[in-house]
């Protein structure tokens, strides 16, 4: 039966393999396609404390950073793992826009961790600095808005130096905004709303993960994961799905086709990193890097009884291929639909981006991220220099453009810029293009390929303070390719809240020794009006409007009418809590 199995599977395999790279660094997986595809439990609140001021509901969560085992090769032995709340991906954590979270984080393993919840305007204070560390037995909470537009987050480690090591042995799990008004859009929903968080790893002989500590250069990893499962398959209906794309892999970037054979099926992008496209993009090709998430929706119907299958390009940007590394997952298609709800026709426009207000040509600040001396560096400085590693202080409010390059030719560089969402205006070198989806989309994630150079504009608000701007390929992070900007407070300007809240290292917000167990009365009545009393995220529609007009900036029809949604997001929330 073994040998039948792995017959099966070389036949099987021959036409791709010789595609590209035929080797594995791990064992020899013989199990493509042949077990589902996990989702991600859905994390629910413990308490909730309604702010007296705002009328807004703070929702409680708590995550214990926890080792386990679990079998990823069905004939070998268990993989020493790291997750949030023992399980990688962690819980997805699901709120809807308006209703502010503090999510308690308790540090059960044996190593520092800082958690960044990837893609939220969070106060500088919350945001996961690399040095504001969680030593193993302590706990933080971490403060978040939930006022931008409807998006897929992640929540992820952001350690100084152990990022890679965190988050590669399992730290990482979905966020996810919802906003009701997007209802109207008729997209899929519950059951046919799933998250795949894209992966790649080492293993070895005996089963057990293959540490990435010490790397610095590269990891690309020889086994797929999706969800934290190599090469699963998932049951679909013939109908249409939405599935939200995440890179959470340490190095490897994905160029994805869903294939019925050899013929590429076209689907639809439509959502980005900062949420809903202006308009939605048919495509048969995806480019996805580390960190950036892509939304999209396949229609199954006209496969009904099949098999597609998710692929994955050889010779993306310089990543090494191995023997499966150009395949991802495959969706095993029923026969019979349970449902026609949110199965209509996609819409063509989608969303109103917050774009900013003012459209720049001339380059602001120009940041080079290179390999040199073996060391990584932006603009010839790692995070590890102290005295040097603010790049650049934005004023508040301000519209910049930046350059961002690639200086190393072997290696691609996705580049995060925290707090703020951004507008991809060009590319040139490399590529040489911006791809249609990336034309509708805001993003905070932009791969640099090898030889590449892009320019964002971005608006540097609502909040100041001192914010990390790096590459995601997390091995370059951590040595040392991540500096950081201070977004400077505006004198005299009437929104700032009763807490400064600039320093990421503040010390009342640092983290604490774990007693052990957590009291939900003190954490209503006392740790929740706390973090209301801060005023951190109150009034954020009119600070932006306040912001443009200090610098000149005209108003905007879509301004408008994203404070108008906001006002009546609040106001059901509102009836909701007095209605009980």
């Amino acid at each position: 039966m073994a040998f039948l199995r792995l017959l099966s599977f070389v036949l099987y395999s021959l036409p791709l393999a010789f595609a590209g790279d035929d080797d594995w660094e791990s064992p020899v997986y013989n199990y493509l396609f042949e077990f589902p595809l996990p989702i991600p439990s859905t994390l629910a609140p413990l308490t909730t404390y309604t702010n007296p001021n705002t009328s807004v509901p703070i929702d409680f969560y708590e995550i214990k950073i926890q080792p386990f085992q679990r079998r990823q090769y069905p004939n070998l032995g268990l993989a020493n793992l790291v997750g949030y709340n023992g399980q990688a991906p962690g819980p997805t954590i699901r709120v809807t826009r308006g209703r502010e979270t503090v999510v308690r984080f308790i540090n059960q393993q044996t190593r520092p961790s800082s958690i960044h919840l990837h893609g939220s305007a969070s106060r500088a204070a919350w945001d996961g600095w690399a040095e504001d560390v969680l030593e193993p037995g302590q706990y933080k909470d971490y403060y978040y808005p939930n006022t931008q537009a409807a998006r897929t987050l992640w929540y992820h480690d952001h350690a100084e130096g152990i990022t890679a090591v965190n988050a590669y042995q399992g730290q990482a799990g979905f966020y996810i905004i919802d906003d009701p008004v997007d209802a109207a859009l008729g997209l899929p929903s519950g059951q046919y709303d799933i998250p795949l968080a894209l992966n790649a790893k080492f293993y070895k002989s005996n089963g057990d993960l293959l540490s990435i500590a010490g790397e610095e250069d590269e990891w690309w990893g020889d086994v797929i994961e999706v969800n934290g499962q190599p090469w699963p398959y998932l049951a679909v209906e013939p109908r249409k799905y939405r599935f939200r794309l995440l890179d959470a892999a340490a190095d490897r970037s994905f160029s994805l086709s869903l294939m019925n054979g050899n013929t590429k099926v076209p689907f639809t992008v439509i959502g980005s990193d900062s949420g809903l496209l202006s308009q939605s993009v048919s495509t048969n090709n995806l480019r996805i890097a580390m960190a950036e998430r892509w939304e999209i929706i396949v229609d199954f119907a006209p496969f009904a009884g099949k098999n597609l299958t998710l692929t994955n390009a050889r010779d993306v940007f310089k990543d090494e291929d191995y023997f499966g590394t150009d395949r991802v997952m495959r969706f095993k298609v029923g026969n019979a639909v349970s449902s026609t709800a949110n199965n209509g026709p996609v819409p063509t426009n989608l969303a109103n981006l917050h774009l900013p207000p003012v459209q720049r040509t001339a380059v602001d600040r120009s940041f080079l991220f290179e390999h040199t001396n073996s060391e990584w560096r932006i603009n010839g400085v790692g995070f590890a220099d102290v005295a040097n590693r603010i790049l650049a202080r934005p004023q508040r409010g301000k519209v910049e453009l930046w350059k961002l390059e690639n200086g190393s030719g072997g290696w691609s560089h996705p580049i995060h810029i925290h707090l703020v969402d951004f507008q991809i205006k060009s590319r040139v070198g490399g590529r040489n293009a911006v791809s249609a989806y990336e034309q509708k989309a805001l993003k905070d994630v932009v791969s640099l390929g090898p030889n590449e150079a892009v320019t964002v504009l971005m608006q540097f608000q609502p909040h100041h303070g001192v914010y990390m701007f790096h590459c995601h390929n997390l091995v370059h992070e951590d040595h040392d390719m991540m500096a950081a900007f201070n977004v400077t407070q505006l004198q005299n300007f009437q929104y700032d809240t009763q807490d400064l809240l600039i320093d990421p290292m503040e010390p009342r917000w640092r983290a604490q020794p774990y007693p052990g167990t957590t009291n939900l009365q003190q954490v209503r009545d006392v740790v929740l009006p706390r973090f209301a009393a801060t005023g951190a995220y109150a009034n954020l529609e009119e600070i932006e409007a306040e912001l443009n007009q200090v610098h000149g900036y005209a108003k905007r029809e879509v301004s408008r009418k994203i404070r108008a949604e906001r006002r009546e997001g609040r106001e059901r929330l509102r009836r909701s809590v007095v209605e009980g």
